[in-house]
């Protein structure tokens, strides 16, 4: 069974320039994990490119090989870090996981 891992965040900055720039990084540090973390079968983060305004600022969607895989992920060092950086820039966090 495969685990889609799908997490969308909207960032704290009010400055829409601000957030932009800050939900680049954030799915420039998600999309370094590839390669890096071994548990992950794919993954995809991107910053939001319309409706800024409505719209959240991040997703992710990241394919695990079970539940276990994704825990392992969520306490990797490089996610740990990841991470660490995400919480300083995130207001709300929603996220769903399901299987493929």
């Amino acid at each position: 069974m495969t685990v889609r891992h799908v997490v969308i965040w909207k960032l704290a900055a009010e400055d829409a320039a601000e957030r932009r720039s800050q939900a680049e990084e954030v799915a420039r540090r998600l999309n370094a994990l590839e390669g890096v973390v071994p548990q992950l079968l794919s993954i995809s983060a991107g910053a939001n490119s319309a409706y800024p305004e409505t719209n959240a600022d991040v997703t992710l969607v990241a394919d695990f090989e079970s539940i276990a895989a994704l825990e392992e992920y969520q306490v990797h060092p490089a996610h740990e870090e990841a991470a660490a950086y995400i919480r300083t820039v995130v207001a709300s966090r929603v996220a769903v996981d399901f299987d493929l």
